[in-house]
């Protein structure tokens, strides 16, 4: 059996998102400000609140394939080659599995990585094709 591009196997991707389950606590808010907003002319403007929420939560993502991590934000976003990423920087959290990540680009500036965490390495060091080393991998 030939192999023909067609049968190849996709290339790895992750993708690093923010939990769907914070769509349900803005549409739990938005339910809860119901009785503040319907109580004069202009506070249905609480209304935005929620919204926002979902938006940021539906938009703002990190994708990481075999060439480059795409940052997308709620306005914008940013594609950045593996070859431009020197370090990772990590953030500081109360639980250190959790603390947000930056990559540190060769012009000492930082992109951080929205939705990834320090658990979340292992993964981003697998799509990165070896750029970047995983801090699971026992050393030699």
């Amino acid at each position: 059996m030939s192999t023909t591009p067609d049968d190849a196997p996709a290339p790895p991707r992750a993708v690093f998102r923010i939990s769907p389950l914070v769509v349900l606590v803005a549409l739990t808010l938005a339910v809860c400000v119901t009785p503040v907003a319907t109580a004069g002319p202009y506070l249905w403007l609480v209304y935005l609140l929620p919204i926002g929420v979902v938006v940021w939560t539906l938009r703002v993502r990190t994708v990481a394939d075999p060439d480059a991590v795409v940052v997308r934000r709620v306005v914008g976003g940013r594609r950045v080659s593996w070859s431009d990423i020197t370090s990772m920087h990590l953030g500081k959290a109360r639980n250190p599995a959790s603390a947000r990540i930056s990559a540190v680009l060769a012009d000492g500036s930082e992109v951080t990585l929205p939705a990834v965490h320090v658990r979340d390495l292992p993964r981003l060091a697998a799509v990165s094709g070896g750029r970047l080393p995983d801090p699971t991998a026992e050393g030699e």
